[in-house]
């Protein structure tokens, strides 16, 4: 019996009816308790206990991209663990990678509350948290210390622009990020692509975004992978800049794709916490409603650029079918973040053990010969 879907998922969502918010920063705290205690006995105990229930081991779900080892396509997104605090517990709980952030170069509270939002009936989540997040130093010191732990995944830093810092000065504002946190990260991912800062998204224009990753391709020294994390309301000839531009400058690859503004075919109309219809609300919408258009952008780059640049596939990934459809579009990882919400920590190996059967069914040896593979 999975304890999470059967017991507490409704306790969370329909019985207590326990703030969103509040849910994560608990759910946080704990593992960040384990994380902080691992060399402890008891604590070590628990750990050895997460293994068998949450990791699958497998060589055909073995990848190499950008020299660095997945163990698994699977990783989780941007946005869970924005300050670290557990950087080192989501290879216990399955995960192929983890992506750390956004962080940002000076500390920001981030927008007034309530602003996370479980829409239930959709399978998504509403967020306008507005890149809240103690800073890229206190990240970098954080960093700093667990690795000096044995780390077994790849981990990503996404990097977002500062809400004091004007767009003019966008470019040295990730620069100092980057300097700050560029010996701790695995790969770097620019987040230009949140709605939730005002005017981020006007940075994914190939002029203004050509500025930034030269300052960082100058300061990147170590060769470390930087991909580029888009929206996916982005009109085809803005993708097709994007992309000439990660080609241009020899970008790691694209993320595709961030939350939505759009609000076509909600099944939710409007939210009890702030009395106002959901046309209303700002915030980016992650999750189901997302599931589509991500796997559009997705086959697009990778047709478009003959399968040459690494797509990490992110946008309602539920279960082993959601993430077969993202990878057989092109995507050599996917990221996952409103549905493990849904699902429980059980998810990601329950979708691993589909991939391998999907594997079986089609007659391939490894993950990778299943990116962009034409069913």
């Amino acid at each position: 019996m999975d304890i999470y879907r059967s017991i507490v998922k409704p306790l969370l969502f329909y019985g207590l009816k326990i703030d969103p918010e509040w849910a994560h920063h608990q759910s946080l705290q704990f593992l960040s308790w384990i994380d902080q205690n691992q060399s402890h006995s008891g604590i070590n105990w628990i750990e050895s206990q997460l293994r068998p229930s949450f990791c699958l081991s497998d060589v055909r779900l073995q990848q190499r991209l950008w020299g660095l080892t997945f163990n698994n396509p699977v990783g989780l997104a941007a946005g869970f663990d924005k300050d670290g605090v557990a950087a080192r517990i989501w290879q216990s709980l399955g995960f192929g990678f983890t992506e750390l952030g956004t962080v940002t170069l000076h500390p920001q509270p981030g927008n007034p509350q309530p602003r996370l939002f479980r829409l239930v009936e959709d399978e998504a989540v509403l967020n306008r948290m507005g890149f809240n997040n103690q800073g890229a130093v206190i990240l970098a010191q954080r960093l700093q210390e667990k690795r000096q732990q044995q780390w077994m995944i790849p981990v990503g830093i996404n990097l977002g622009k500062s809400k004091i810092t004007s767009l003019e000065a966008a470019a040295e504002d990730y620069l100092g990020s980057f300097k700050l946190l560029k010996d701790y990260g695995d790969y770097f991912v620019v987040n230009v692509s949140s709605p939730n800062t005002p005017g981020l998204r006007s940075l994914q224009d190939a002029e203004q975004l050509s500025k930034i990753i030269e300052v960082l391709k100058t300061e990147n020294t170590d060769n470390k992978p930087i991909l580029i994390k888009i929206a996916p309301d982005l009109e085809w000839d803005a993708i097709a800049d994007v992309v000439n531009l990660s080609q241009t400058y020899q970008l790691a690859g694209i993320i595709a794709t961030n939350t939505t503004i759009k609000r076509e075919g909600l099944k939710t109309q409007w939210l009890p916490q702030t009395g106002s219809y959901i046309t209303e609300e700002a915030g980016g919408i992650s999750g189901a409603p997302l599931k589509k258009r991500s796997t559009e952008v997705i086959r697009w780059i990778y047709q478009n650029t003959q399968g040459q640049l690494p797509i990490i596939g992110v946008g309602g990934i539920f279960n082993a079918d959601d993430a077969w459809e993202k990878i057989t579009a092109g995507a050599c990882l996917v990221q996952v973040y409103t549905g493990w919400v849904y699902e429980g920590p059980g998810m990601v190996k329950r979708i691993l053990e589909g991939l391998l059967q999907k594997l079986d069914q089609y007659g391939l040896k490894s993950i990778s010969e299943a990116v962009g593979f034409k069913l």
